[in-house]
């Protein structure tokens, strides 16, 4: 089913994939501008919090906030999805949010473009914040578009290695892989099989359905560049891209195969659940994000684990300590009427150190400010400073931010799946044809 975009407040069909923003119509004057942030006002929070630990530590932020602002209450809906809150934006009316959250950058360059989150550079410029000092680099990449500064970081996620320690003593194996011809070396020696040939622990499994194992986060560990300066799409003329492919192949090949590996899947149980596949011993080494490390604790782990960044090309050795970046991302609406008091709030949950620090340890996220990164007071777990490192490292990036949200990442992804099954026989013309796809999005989405 076609999605709908609004030029002119002209509604323009486009793919589904994108259905998700207007250009501001449904109230094209923010009114917010004469608001007075001093006044009684009751603020709509909508985010997508509903673990009763993350609800706790979101609600205790917001009793923080109402402290220090007595005048401002905050009305706050946790569990609200993104489609939930753009159905809202579009359609208007009483019942919108004033202030939004989202935990995907994926779709930030529509949020920009479409005008349905309000630009914060005014407000952060009326307060004489500096973002570029206040926020690392990556993080202030994705949350604008094309200048527009829509969103800013709330808490950021890095993805690493975990290991199981006693598993590497076992194989003999001292320190965790630096380069991707260690990493594939030691996927081997702790790669385990039984009688009839079937695998029954993966030394890594690069297999792409795997929890977290989006093609597009273990890429990055190559540097990709996902378009050229004109905006078009370069996969298949990056290197980077096509060694990752080729990677990931022999480090399957080299386990058994990729079916092997998808029946080893198989049998795996929810990522979130007490089946998850590392934390049953049927992973050695395990793509994930720095959540992990407390459902371990949680879950009580009955074996030895360690964190260290994801390996690197051997060419880019230089390089190792990066990782994929993401994280939520919080703006406000352009429909609200409260915008300089619900940029009070956006202000408090994204610039003060103290609060980015606590909300940070209690819910086992990457703080998402220069400030609170080097702050003393985050959680000294040794393993959860690791991503911490991860967040901090120069080479680290995120997936650029498109003006068709994270559509041009769904096809990348259903692409890879397609490379690793065997069904892509060309991979430089799969690549290309993939580009011509992801450019005619682009199109039909500027259309």
């Amino acid at each position: 089913m076609a999605g709908w975009r609004i030029r002119s407040c002209v509604p323009v069909a486009f793919g589904a994939a994108a259905a998700l923003l207007l250009a501001g119509c449904a109230n094209p004057s923010t009114g917010s501008a004469h608001d007075d942030p001093t006044k009684p006002v009751t603020l709509k929070f909508w985010h997508g919090w509903s673990d009763s630990n993350e609800v706790k530590a979101i609600n205790a932020s917001i009793a923080r906030f109402e402290k220090l602002h007595p005048n401002i209450k905050v009305q706050s809906t946790g569990n609200v999805s993104d489609d939930t809150i753009n159905q809202a934006l579009r359609a208007g009316g009483s019942d919108t949010p004033d202030v939004v959250t989202s935990f995907t950058t994926n779709n930030v360059g529509q949020y920009c473009s479409s005008g349905m989150w309000a630009d914060l550079d005014p407000f952060l410029q009326k307060d004489g914040i500096d973002k570029s000092k206040v926020f690392p680099k990556t993080l202030l990449d994705y949350t604008q578009y094309k200048g527009d500064q829509c969103a800013l970081p709330l808490l950021a996620d890095a993805y690493g290695l975990y290991y199981n320690k006693d598993d590497f003593k076992a194989a003999g194996i001292a320190t965790p892989p630096k380069t991707m011809s260690e990493f594939q070396a030691d996927a081997v020696k702790l790669t385990k099989h039984a009688k009839n040939g079937s695998i029954t622990r993966a030394g890594f499994m690069p297999n792409f359905r795997l929890y977290q194992n989006s093609p597009d986060r273990m890429l990055a560990q190559w540097g990709p560049t996902y378009f050229d300066k004109q905006g078009k799409a370069q996969l298949a003329d990056d290197p980077a891209v096509t060694k990752f492919f080729t990677s990931m192949n022999d480090i399957s090949a080299a386990e058994g195969g990729h079916q092997k590996l998808e029946n080893l899947r198989a049998g795996f149980g929810d990522e979130y659940s007490d089946g998850n596949a590392f934390l049953q011993g049927k992973l050695a080494m395990h793509m994930d994000g720095e959540w992990r490390g407390l459902m371990l604790k949680d879950a009580g782990a009955k074996f030895h684990w360690a964190v260290a960044p994801l390996p690197v090309p051997d060419d880019q050795a230089d390089t190792y300590g990066r990782g994929y970046l993401t994280g939520t991302v919080t703006g406000i609406a352009h429909s609200s009427t409260h915008q300089n008091a619900a940029w009070e709030l956006v202000k408090f949950l994204t610039t003060n150190t103290d609060q980015v620090v606590d909300f940070a340890n209690a819910i086992h996220n990457v703080p998402s400010t220069n400030a609170a990164l080097a702050s003393p007071k985050l959680t000294p777990d040794p393993n959860f400073r690791a991503f911490i490192k991860i967040a901090q490292n120069k080479y680290s990036s995120a997936i650029p931010p498109s003006e068709n949200g994270g559509m041009y990442i769904t096809s990348f992804q259903d692409f890879a799946y397609s490379e690793e099954e065997g069904s892509v026989k060309n991979l430089h013309a799969g690549l290309k044809a993939l580009d011509k796809q992801i450019d005619a999005d682009d199109l039909q989405s500027e259309s």
